[in-house]
């Protein structure tokens, strides 16, 4: 080969990711998952009581907003009343990012046989809708009892007197009330909410990132501020596609048991335009994002620096 074909052949395998194990996707999907968690947990909040609060005529209704409902919650709650719920999310956090990664890393194979050429938006799309349909079975019940727990000092006015102690005992209560069924209520609309905002996710992420990348250099390469960014803009993509299908969710996982029928889509969302029409499907919009840009920078600094620390730790795994 001559000396023009090698420098191609160098620039091209420099461009290319390396492969990542299915063991170090797990470790540091986790911590990326944790710091998102962290970071973006308290607006999360915030944004699950916009979403279900009362729906009354505007004057009276309890949060006038994000800053407002922020206010009020720290002032009956405490700081800590911010992470309420933050257990149930916190235990799935790492196999949730793991098989994340791992279903769009799966995704990418699938539609790229020829690892020297580059997936088109539409391609990294699809593969990360495999990530959200992955990640669903997981998802699901965590999300389930994570709103409950939020909303359920709002529900009390904030006293002690609450229905759950914690995730354990709220997934219990669930459990022996209608079994296995109960703790995955709202898995359709968990669907039709993570599989395009996953796709949108990842794929804004994967694009940026190489788009980013210098000719000839490798995308592990890529520095802190340019990861923190390339992450923001995916989360706000993120929620851009799947804020609408997450206030579905959310009323309908929150609501008491026969209130709504089947998967709740028709009902919740036929509800809710007609009593809010529909600038409802976008309740929570300033808190949610608020939180997309530093949670998500946040998640994938995480599992970017934590990939680089086992790459070092652990190079043959």
């Amino acid at each position: 080969m001559g000396e023009l074909g090698e420098l191609e052949l160098e620039l091209l395998q420099g461009n290319q990711e390396k492969h990542i194990s299915p063991l170090k996707n797990f470790v540091a999907g986790g911590a990326g998952g944790a710091c998102l968690l962290f970071v973006g947990h308290p607006l999360d909040t915030i944004k699950v009581r916009l979403q279900t609060q009362p729906r009354v005529p505007r004057q009276d209704v309890l949060y006038k907003g994000a800053y407002d409902c922020f206010l009020k919650t720290v002032s009956k709650e405490g700081l800590l009343g911010l992470y309420k719920g933050m257990g149930a999310p916190l235990a799935s956090v790492a196999p949730m990012m793991a098989i994340s990664f791992f279903g769009f890393g799966l995704g990418k194979q699938m539609l790229q046989p020829d690892p020297t050429k580059t997936l088109m938006p539409t391609q990294l799309f699809l593969s990360g809708c495999l990530a959200g349909v992955f990640t669903t079975v997981i998802v699901c019940p965590g999300e389930r009892v994570k709103c409950l727990l939020q909303v359920q000092a709002q529900a009390s006015g904030g006293q002690q007197a609450v229905r759950y102690a914690g995730p354990l005992d709220c997934a219990l209560k669930l459990y022996k009330t209608q079994g296995i069924r109960s703790i995955y209520k709202g898995t359709t609309l968990t669907l039709i909410r993570d599989v395009p905002s996953n796709g949108a996710y990842f794929m804004a992420y994967d694009f940026l990132k190489h788009k980013m990348t210098a000719e000839g250099e490798s995308v592990s390469q890529l520095s802190t501020p340019k990861i923190l960014l390339c992450g923001g803009i995916a989360g706000i993509c993120n929620w851009v596609v799947g804020l609408p299908p997450d206030v579905l969710k959310t009323n309908f996982q929150t609501a008491p048991d026969g209130r709504y029928r089947g998967t709740g889509l028709v009902d919740v969302l036929r509800e809710l335009l007609r009593d809010e029409g529909p600038r409802a499907l976008y309740k929570g919009f300033n808190a949610v994002f608020l939180r997309a840009f530093p949670a998500n920078a946040a998640c994938f600094l995480g599992y970017e620096l934590a990939l680089e620390c086992l790459n070092w730790l652990a190079p043959t795994w």
